[in-house]
């Protein structure tokens, strides 16, 4: 095999066995316990704590040792009111972590449809660039097949073929990553009603029809055929 062939093989297999929507960083156990103040009060979903400690000057930018804000932590943890407490307290709702990851898409990635509403209800945008993958939420709850936030992003107006870092499109991943089955079909169902591009192929030039022939998708084929 040629040098070139085998660095492909690694580039297509290292996203499947990391995939994009595992890379987040959520706190450890070990992190959780050791919060204080305006971290603890996100931790625990205690909104009324996050008012006063604001308040009482609390740094509403503050970052833990992964660069989360107390609004991650919030999202992480879903709490939707605490949520909405930081951002009436000011926070930065379109802030990345260090894993480069905003609410929306921890809520996207978690499957919180609550928690993806009260996110974008605080002004987290539907469309951020997000993760060591150069995407989005739509694209990570696509290859997740979790086809309700896919839905509600669409609805939000998140970009429908925005492409990642791995030459693929929200489309895309719901093949290549997805299993197949139904909820990768509603999600594939939700981004070809919503008007997806279905002429956008990979880096080897396959288009979605293309890559769910190859894997036997019957229905997504289906799908994708339709005018």
């Amino acid at each position: 095999m040629k040098f070139e062939s085998i660095g492909l093989l690694a580039f297509l297999i290292v996203p499947l066995a990391a995939a994009p929507g595992l890379a987040q960083t959520a706190p450890s156990q070990a992190e959780a316990a050791a919060y204080r103040d305006l971290f603890r009060a996100a931790q625990d979903g205690d909104a009324a704590a996050v008012s006063r400690l604001v308040a009482e000057g609390a740094d509403i930018s503050a970052r833990d040792g992964n660069g989360r804000t107390a609004a991650h932590v919030a999202a992480f943890a879903s709490h939707e009111e605490t949520l909405a407490a930081l951002a009436k307290a000011g926070a930065d709702m379109n802030a990345l972590d260090d894993d480069a990851y905003d609410a929306v898409t921890i809520a996207a990635v978690a499957n919180d449809l609550p928690m993806l509403d009260a996110a974008l209800a605080a002004g987290n945008r539907p469309g951020n660039i997000t993760s060591r993958y150069i995407g989005t939420a739509l694209i990570a709850a696509a290859h997740l097949g979790h086809h309700a936030v896919v839905k509600r992003l669409i609805e939000k107006g998140a970009p429908l073929d925005h492409v990642n870092n791995l030459g693929w499109t929200a489309l895309i991943e719901a093949v290549v990553l997805g299993d197949g089955g139904p909820n990768h079909q509603k999600t594939v169902a939700h981004l070809v009603a919503a008007g997806a591009d279905r002429t956008i192929a990979d880096r080897d030039g396959a288009t979605p029809l293309e890559l769910a022939r190859q894997r036997g998708y019957g229905e997504i084929v289906t799908l994708l055929e339709r005018p």
